[in-house]
């Protein structure tokens, strides 16, 4: 559920304002028309403090593409969508999932539609499901675009997870060098500075220089770890508020050497799949732009995406503001405008798609191969340094003794 502020007049023709939770837009509207408020306006409230934890609530991928194909082979063998419904909803061991299938087929014995019982939960099925769900129900194939989903939220899926390998592999690493090295500063440097001080000796600078980096690491190194969690929290809640802030951040992350040319093929691939997606499935050109703007995952190319929409409602073409964009590469748009020149805009995004998927695969590897020689220098140089540090000045005062 979210929270959302509301503008409105009550029965008795009163300006009335307020705060209204629900699982979505059209469902806080039926709860306030019950209330007897004409309602003007209704917007979602960002930030953590309306974010309600929903923990258990999320479906995984793998089972969330799981059940779409079950559900397709179902209503391919020709069992009604209500059976198919409850079927599902009693053989899945997910809790959260089961509940929210149970409470669909409810909504679909009262007259409703799939798609309209699936819209009161938005954190199971997303608008990109609703919509293709929709041209399903209107075409009457609804069992093929459940197929088509599957296959979508699979390779989403596997993409997603060959980004992730691809930064833990450095994260893993990086963050062993870093406790190594703060083991070495808190507790086996300190115990060096009693013994030198004690020889009363002039230190290099290096060895001095690592042995105030001891004393403070034992003294305020606890801190670290809770700076670091309170930075993440702050950037987490600064980017579900603010536009601005997301899109300044996504930008740093894109230009960021190596990664951010990752991410950058990462969101392409996920931007041509879901447009390519929806056009297959007959959703209308200005509906999937808005979809994908939402879901891409970045703020920069939905800046980007939100041009093109703009373009589109003005009756020109939406690779005009694509085109001005640096990262948009050039190769999307000539694609783009020979899906629209020659009416294949969804088999040419789908070949994009297919293209920048593959780019991921080899991107993933490059990183590898580089960044694992680089981190395991930073940590020899790292520990070496700190040897060296204290082993220079005990060589240095055995001479003096002997």
């Amino acid at each position: 559920m979210a929270y959302y502020q509301y503008k409105g007049m009550n029965r008795k023709g009163q300006i009335v304002k307020g705060r209204k939770k629900g699982d979505s837009e059209s469902q806080v509207r039926e709860l306030l028309q019950g209330q007897g408020i004409a309602v003007k306006e209704l917007s979602p409230l960002q930030g953590m403090l309306y974010q309600e934890l929903a923990i258990g609530k999320k479906v995984s991928t793998k089972d969330f593409v799981l059940f779409l194909r079950q559900f397709a082979t179902l209503l391919e063998a020709g069992i009604t969508l209500v059976e198919s419904t409850n079927v599902l909803a009693k053989q899945t061991n997910k809790k959260a999932f089961q509940a929210v299938l149970f409470d669909v087929e409810e909504e679909l014995r009262s007259g409703k539609s799939f798609s309209e019982a699936a819209e009161k939960h938005p954190n199971v099925f997303s608008s990109l499901f609703i919509n293709m769900v929709k041209a399903g129900e209107a075409g009457g194939s609804l069992d093929t675009i459940l197929e088509r989903l599957a296959t979508y939220y699979e390779k989403q899926y596997a993409t997603r997870r060959k980004v992730i390998a691809a930064l833990t592999y450095p994260a893993v690493i990086g963050a062993v060098a870093a406790v190594v090295v703060f083991f070495l500063l808190s507790y086996i440097v300190p115990t060096f500075a009693d013994m030198f001080a004690s020889f009363d000796a002039e230190l290099p600078a290096i060895t001095s220089f690592v042995l105030h980096a001891g004393s403070w690491m034992k003294s305020w190194g606890w801190l670290l770890p809770l700076v670091l969690v309170l930075l993440a929290i702050a950037i987490r809640s600064l980017r579900s508020t603010y536009r601005s802030f997301r899109y300044y951040t996504d930008y740093v992350l894109l230009r960021l050497p190596g990664i951010g040319t990752l991410l950058q093929k990462a969101a392409i691939a996920r931007l041509t799949r879901t447009l390519g997606s929806l056009f297959a499935n007959s959703v209308p050109i200005m509906k999937s732009v808005a979809i994908v703007e939402k879901i891409v995952g970045n703020e920069v190319l939905a800046a980007a995406l939100r041009k093109s929409r703009t373009a589109l409602e003005q009756g020109e073409s939406m690779t005009r503001p694509l085109k001005g964009s640096w990262v948009i590469p050039p190769m999307v748009t000539q694609m783009i405008e020979v899906g629209e020149k020659s009416g294949t805009l969804d088999t040419m995004l789908a070949k994009t798609a297919d293209y920048y998927e593959a780019e991921v695969d080899a991107s993933t590897e490059q990183i590898r191969s580089f960044i694992e020689p680089v981190l395991i220098l930073f940590l020899a140089v790292a520990v070496g340094t700190i040897v060296a540090a204290i082993a220079v000045p005990m060589f240095q005062i055995f001479d003096n003794i002997q």
